[in-house]
């Protein structure tokens, strides 16, 4: 019987906690992050507000973890990259054009995602700022290992493109989502405009590796 309550309060635990997560979600979408009050928090989740202290160690710790479980970039992890490694052997292209390609549709689908894109530019926060240091830190190691030994002098030139890709593709889907879908004559929220953007993407990779 201990084992069985013992097993009850932990999954009564992750479920409070997925309320908690889905409520930072739910207001930030709908309120922005000026919205994220912990009373306003609580009530959305339906949890008395006092397990966001019990759970999470306050409001930092809670949005700290809402930040890591959106982020597209924190979820390629060290070790997802450890297993994948072995087996790259044409330099990181086929890896690193389904990358972007996740991440276009990825942040193009999660409202969520897109409004964390538009906070960590607007508002300076800790949370935030560990959301952009450990995607340096992911980013870091999968240059160091996958796209460096690669390129090797012309590493540097390699990560310049990348910066301007990865940032372009952020701007399209926000851009779609807040300001309107046309951007160079291209419908963005269209299946003929996004598909001519990935065939861009592996079009721009291809050219990287072979003239870098």
């Amino acid at each position: 019987m201990e084992r069985k309550s013992a097993a009850g309060s932990i999954r009564n635990k992750e479920r409070s906690k997925k309320k908690f997560l889905d409520a930072v979600g739910k207001i930030l979408k709908t309120k922005g992050y000026a919205g994220l009050k912990v009373n306003d928090i609580a009530a959305t989740a339906g949890v008395d507000k006092k397990m966001i202290y019990t759970y999470f160690g306050g409001m930092d710790g809670l949005i700290d973890e809402y930040i890591r479980s959106q982020d597209y970039w924190i979820k390629v992890t060290t070790d997802k990259i450890d297993k994948i490694i072995p087996g790259i052997n044409d330099g990181g292209v086929s890896f690193i054009k389904e990358m972007l390609l996740s991440q276009f549709d990825y942040v193009y689908t999660s409202k969520e995602a897109q409004k964390l894109l538009l906070w960590s530019i607007s508002e300076p926060r800790k949370s935030l700022r560990k959301l952009i240091d450990t995607q340096e830190e992911n980013g870091e190691y999968i240059f160091d290992n996958i796209f460096d030994p690669h390129f090797k002098e012309r590493s540097e030139d390699f990560r310049a493109v990348m910066a301007i890709m990865v940032s372009g593709l952020y701007y399209l889907n926000i851009f779609s989502s807040v300001n309107g879908s046309m951007f160079c004559g291209l419908d963005m929220n269209s299946t003929e405009g996004r598909e001519r953007i990935k065939k861009a993407i592996t079009f721009l990779v291809e050219q990287t590796y072979e003239n870098l």
